[in-house]
């Protein structure tokens, strides 16, 4: 396991016909080239059979470009228990389906569906899967075909966990706390990677873009209920502070039987966390329904300001909901974000940031104004 790997990083389907998701989420920022590339990965009800069992792929590319695959056959999706890794696919290349097939080969097939999916070597996923992903915590590979359009993307690269969310030399940390080990709080939600370095080549319709140690990052949610409303803020490509890497959210979320509305602002800066969740800090938030992301956050030590502003429309994207994958949220990876961390006794500044490539979502509702709360 990576040493930086954190609590939650594994599936955590317990194998029941209980409604259920769990979704992943990795992305690269490519500075040069002022674009970023999320991928968004999810199964629904995975024991079979149900209305909404399934799985899916989004990618959020260029300019907040959109794609989207679902991939209805459960049994051809996997995931680690005990560490971050999981794959889907559709189905096998033409070439792979008869003579290339052999009763020793991993891939050996059951009727018309592969037996035991798993991690693949990198070429022979490149050379058998004719559309699919698998990731991991240092591997990330796939390419989705939308056969209206025409329209492939690929993507190999490999990924150097540099933050996963806590102090480097200490053990991680579950991003909702260590009562996130029980099933209080639904859904769950654990950022797996704050940052990381990413080196390989992504292509949207045959535009290649290729990097070297490129910003990434990653998280992850699940469970057997779903988020009512929520936003959502991060970044790791600021400009001048190639160090630093925020992540800030909040939503209304369900905790046994009742809700409560919940807010953090995660910072790792230089080698070290600065935490401001509700167990140790007071946090505010004052959230438009779209285009401002305002929020406050003091401890015993340090306060946060962070002002987020975008002017472009967002991209629609789909959430597993309890009707299933529906367009719930929006999103856009080129917003604005103006940061500010003091120390709270003498109001020494420790850091000022700002960046256009920050990423920033509202989801849920009802958004019928501001969403301010304490």
């Amino acid at each position: 396991m990576p040493p930086l790997q954190t609590p939650h990083s594994g599936y955590h389907w317990d194998g029941s016909d209980r409604r259920f998701f769990e979704g992943w989420y990795y992305r690269v920022t490519l500075p040069e080239a002022r674009q970023t590339f999320a991928f968004m990965y999810s199964i629904e009800d995975p024991t079979g059979g149900q209305a909404h069992s399934g799985g899916a792929a989004q990618i959020l590319g260029p300019n907040d470009e959109y794609l989207c695959r679902t991939f209805p056959d459960v049994q051809s999706f996997w995931a680690w228990r005990h560490a971050l890794g999981l794959g889907h696919w559709r189905r096998l290349n033409a070439t792979n389906e008869s003579s290339k097939i052999t009763e020793s080969s991993p891939l050996v097939r059951r009727g018309s569906r592969a037996a035991s999916p798993h991690l693949l070597p990198p070429a022979q996923f490149d050379h058998q899967i004719h559309e699919g992903y698998q990731a991991t915590a240092t591997w990330h590979q796939g390419i989705l075909r939308d056969p209206g359009s025409g329209f492939t993307a690929r993507w190999q690269y490999a990924i150097e966990p540099v933050y996963g969310w806590g102090d480097v030399n200490e053990s991680q940390q579950s991003t909702a706390g260590w009562l996130s080990q029980w099933q209080i709080f639904e859904p769950g939600w654990q950022i797996l990677m704050a940052h990381g370095l990413a080196t390989g080549w992504i292509e949207w319709n045959h535009k290649r873009y290729e990097f070297v140690n490129a910003p990434a990052y990653g998280e992850k949610n699940w469970g057997g209920a779903f988020p009512q409303k929520w936003f959502w803020i991060n970044c790791n490509c600021f400009a001048n502070e190639p160090d630093l890497a925020l992540t800030a959210g909040g939503g209304r979320r369900g905790v046994l039987w009742w809700m409560e509305s919940v807010a953090m602002v995660g910072i790792h800066y230089k080698g070290k966390f600065y935490e401001f969740v509700p167990w140790n800090s007071q946090v505010t938030w004052e959230i438009q329904p779209w285009g401002d992301w305002r929020m406050r956050a003091q401890n015993s030590q340090y306060e946060v300001e962070l002002t987020a502003t975008t002017n472009l429309p967002g991209t629609p994207l789909r959430a597993p909901t309890q009707q299933g994958l529906v367009f719930c949220c929006r999103d856009t990876m080129r917003g604005q974000i103006h940061l500010q961390l003091r120390q709270r006794a003498t109001s020494k500044l420790i850091l000022t940031a700002t960046s256009d490539l920050c990423g920033l979502e509202t989801g849920g509702g009802p958004w019928d104004g501001v969403w301010k709360s304490e």
